[in-house]
């Protein structure tokens, strides 16, 4: 089996209160080998998007207990899931709105499988490019924050052991390779085990100045 052969399909939740439009719109995207799940209200949406992977959100505009806007900053907030809207109106206004929200496309009610198909498939192209934007940042700070870490951790070995900053960090990295670690992993060890030591250090300076009273 090919790595294309065993791609699941993208996974989209679709909101609409409306059955028949909701059915609509589910029975097209499936026929295009989408993996649908279908959300009659926002309270059903949030809990399937806590419970299951989506790739992206088509989202009713109009919902009745809470608009689709709405709904779209929770979705965003609790597991960035990418979103487009759904609606009936093809204003500009309203399309600007979405658009400023961060909504990835807009679906405009009559369905017309001709159009639906290319606007959601443009409209995930557009959320792996976000996912992709986030996992770098992700990435980058994560690669910020052991590289600080390890910088300390070869700062404190310095004074502890009077040695230069290329020594301190050969002795850091032989460590980490006898303890087969990340040489980050080692020095977030280090500076927990200092650290440590520091509030032990200050507990014992206060009892020292409380026994000379």
């Amino acid at each position: 089996m090919t790595s294309a052969e065993s791609k699941l399909p993208p996974a989209i939740l679709v909101v609409d209160d409306d059955p028949m439009a909701l059915a609509a719109i589910s029975l097209i995207l499936q026929n295009a080998q989408f993996n649908i799940t279908e959300a009659h209200n926002a309270h059903d949406a949030i809990l399937l998007a806590q419970q299951k992977t989506f790739d992206l959100a088509l989202l009713d505009m109009h919902l009745p207990e809470m608009s689709g806007l709405d709904l779209a900053k929770k979705l965003e907030l609790l597991v960035e899931l990418p979103f487009m809207f759904i609606s009936g109106s093809s204003e500009i206004d309203v399309i600007r709105q979405a658009a400023e929200f961060g909504a990835v496309g807009y679906v405009v009610k009559p369905y017309d499988p001709h159009q639906i198909i290319p606007t959601v498939l443009a409209g995930l192209a557009r959320a792996n490019e976000i996912k992709r934007l986030r996992q770098t940042k992700l990435d980058l700070t994560t690669a910020l924050n052991a590289a600080r870490e390890t910088s300390m951790a070869v700062g404190l070995l310095m004074g502890k052991f009077n040695v230069d900053r290329d020594t301190s960090f050969e002795i850091l990295r032989m460590y980490s390779r006898s303890q087969r670690s990340k040489i980050h992993d080692v020095a977030n060890e280090l500076l927990q085990a200092s650290e440590l030591l520091n509030q032990f250090q200050v507990l014992l300076d206060e009892r020292q100045k409380t026994s000379k009273k």
